[in-house]
């Protein structure tokens, strides 16, 4: 499995709320369990207590990611590091799950986890995950969407660092509503033109 795959599941557990729309996603044992993905044996540990250690891990990424957007990268860092302390990971080389043409394992990183419950697991991983991708790429690569209200956290893994939301749904809409805006201005402008124009013909 790929480093770079594991800075998705901090994504997807950010991702399961959206506050300045009230909605909550992230409130049975079942989603707590879909956010697990492929490491169906890690979901499997998962109970009700989780729902709400899940919530205070995703509060804490969610800083993570309010942190880097907001420009301020030693805030991040430190609030990834303590994530990283409390969270921690065993490196592993594998190749269990990828063979070559041959036959051969294709050998790859892969983040072993020894937790006491399904949280600490998911929590190492979107961790470590999200550090691999903070230090590779920057702080500034984490972002959350400017397309209010969403706010949704992404990773900027575009080539000149331009992405500003987090999916084409929310740029179209975001770029739908800045022409509207520019219309009612020009029309706006237009109308103060002719008025004035008016006032001074008569």
């Amino acid at each position: 499995m790929e480093l770079a795959y594991y800075s998705d599941y901090a994504v997807r557990l950010v991702n399961t709320e959206e506050p300045a729309r009230g909605k909550d996603s992230l409130t049975t044992v079942e989603a707590v369990r879909d956010l697990f993905g492929e490491a169906s044996q890690m979901a499997r540990r998962a109970t009700d207590a989780d729902v709400t250690r899940f919530r205070s891990v995703r509060a804490r990424l969610r800083a993570v990611f309010t942190a880097a957007d907001d420009g301020d990268q030693t805030t991040a860092v430190d609030l990834l590091n303590s994530l990283l302390l409390e969270f921690p990971v065993s490196p592993q080389i594998s190749g269990h799950d990828y063979l070559d043409e041959e036959g051969r394992p294709r050998w790859h990183m892969h983040l072993a986890d020894h937790p006491s419950n399904a949280t600490a697991g998911y929590a190492a991983i979107a961790a470590m995950g999200l550090a691999f991708h903070l230090t590779e790429f920057g702080a500034d690569r984490l972002g959350l969407c400017q397309a209010a209200p969403c706010r949704n956290a992404y990773l900027d893994t575009s080539t000149n660092r331009s992405r500003r939301y987090c999916s084409d749904r929310c740029a179209t809409r975001a770029n739908v509503a800045a022409y509207r805006a520019r219309k009612r201005q020009e029309a706006q402008e237009a109308a103060q033109g002719a008025a004035q124009g008016a006032q001074e013909a008569g």
